[in-house]
């Protein structure tokens, strides 16, 4: 018996059972809802050194081409605000945006600075290695080019997986981590039904519309509801071209369970 099939699942809490069991949101909801934001149009692309006022604070534009696996990623990221770096990664169906709130209210004090994960936002979607862990080192060299020696970092969701091999592969540069929506030790499959629907969405077109997606998505997985004015962004963030055929990569790179088993066996272990 191998180290990967000596760890059993956890049992799924009741608390979840209930979740599990609920159905998909309704189409007619979701044909409602999708339709508040029909006038969305995409949004252009930013340029290097470009700004914008958020919540008070000013956030600029910039991007940097970081070596990758026999190819150069250009990673998009916005920063606001001067002193202890925090480095912010997002999850689906997102881009650096997600963190606009919190990055305002921290700039008084901290340089903030969320990335688009390659794939995402304005940042690379070529082929290439979509492994979370090829992912987060490509990551670590943008951070390197721009001069980012120690951060704080804070992930949600799929910006957890590769921070999770930040953390681990890097320990003596990361001072706190913020980890969020993410599993961590626990497991068990029927937790993580969106991986086979995100993997094969090439396919069935799942992620073409960026508008039923984002709206489907949070209507689906989000306790309190998100306000229009963000989820316009959202919708705009995810319909730059080819977002909807480069996410998937990451789902058809590993499972969640191979995800878990790592975490479980190299990465908790190597935190600090």
């Amino acid at each position: 018996m191998t180290v990967a099939e000596a760890i059993p699942y956890s049992q799924i809490p009741a608390r979840a059972v209930p979740i599990l069991h609920s159905p998909m949101p309704d189409e007619q909801l979701l044909a409602e809802r999708v339709a508040r934001f029909a006038d969305v149009k995409p949004r252009p692309f930013d340029h290097e050194g470009d700004h914008e006022d958020l919540d008070g604070a000013r956030f600029t534009h910039h991007f940097i081409d970081a070596p990758g696996d026999e190819e150069t990623v250009r990673f998009h990221y916005a920063e606001a605000g001067n002193g202890e770096p925090i480095v912010f990664l997002h999850g689906i169906p997102d881009s650096w945006y997600q963190w606009h709130h919190q990055m305002a209210a921290l700039s008084t004090t901290h340089r903030c600075i969320a990335f688009d994960l390659k794939g995402y936002g304005q940042s690379s979607k070529e082929f290439g290695d979509y492994r979370h862990e090829a992912a987060a080192e490509q990551l670590v060299s943008a951070l390197d080019l721009i001069g980012v020696d120690t951060f704080n970092i804070v992930a949600h969701d799929r910006g957890t997986a590769q921070a999770d091999f930040i953390v681990a592969n890097h320990p003596d540069r990361v001072l706190r981590y913020g980890r969020g929506e993410q599993h961590l030790y626990h497991f068990h499959p029927d937790l993580a039904p969106q991986a086979p629907l995100f993997a094969d969405a090439p396919r069935t077109g799942l992620m073409d519309d960026p508008r039923y997606f984002v709206v489907w998505l949070y209507t689906w997985i989000t306790k309190h509801p998100i306000g229009d004015d963000d989820l316009r962004r959202t919708i705009q963030e995810f319909s730059y071209p080819d977002i909807n055929r480069a996410v998937p990569r990451y789902f058809n790179s590993q499972s969640f369970r191979q995800e878990w088993l790592r975490r479980r066996r190299d990465l908790l272990p190597a935190w600090r």
